[in-house]
């Protein structure tokens, strides 16, 4: 591999899909204030995937100006028709949105951009679909009772991965982009860059 491959970001979830897939990345932390960012963007309207993409390019080119290597930023963004939702501040906060997301189909604006020498050279925007089924108030509490604060750590206070698996009864779109990543594109261009075996 003649570049590193770092993720411009915290998040274990990338990182751990990464790592699985045979990716040896490194993880930097943009450094990047988000809920700013988000709050101008929602200022100019743009449309929730744009705004997804342009913190993922924002992440990858803080980091690529700093680090040489293939750059990766992503962002995740869930839209519920123009509605963007941010992962919840606390319990009661995942509450609400599993409320408000119940028996409606959402979309999660999945955006990742490769940057070198802070310049992006590569962007991918996955949209799954999710429908979630008619949640009783009794389940939203059990549900939450059980998984407890790893929820906040999802912007659609679920985690498919586990018992999130239980609130939808139909999905569309690619796994991996759901958990944060769409890895597959990914590592389709990391094989045509040459730092994957083809």
């Amino acid at each position: 591999m003649s570049l590193d491959v770092i993720l411009a970001s915290g998040s274990e979830s990338r990182r751990r899909l990464l790592t699985a897939a045979g990716v040896e990345a490194s993880a930097v932390r943009p450094n990047v204030d988000e809920d700013a960012m988000k709050a101008g963007l929602r200022v100019e309207n743009l449309p929730v995937r744009d705004q997804a993409m342009r913190l993922a390019e924002l992440k990858a080119i803080k980091v690529s100006q700093r680090q040489p290597g293939f750059v990766i930023g992503g962002d995740q963004m869930l839209a519920l028709g123009e509605e963007a939702f941010d992962k919840p501040k606390d319990l009661a906060g995942a509450r609400e949105h599993l409320r408000k997301l119940s028996g409606k189909t959402h979309t999660l604006e999945t955006a990742i951009v490769v940057c070198e020498n802070g310049q992006p050279v590569w962007r991918h925007l996955a949209r799954p679909r999710l429908t979630m089924r008619p949640l009783s108030e009794d389940f939203i509490e059990q549900y939450v009772g059980q998984v407890g604060e790893p929820l906040l750590s999802t912007v659609g206070a679920y985690q498919l991965e586990g018992l999130g698996a239980q609130l939808f009864n139909k999905i569309e779109g690619d796994y991996f982009s759901i958990l944060g990543l769409p890895l597959l594109p990914l590592l389709d261009y990391l094989r045509i860059r040459g730092v994957l075996a083809t």
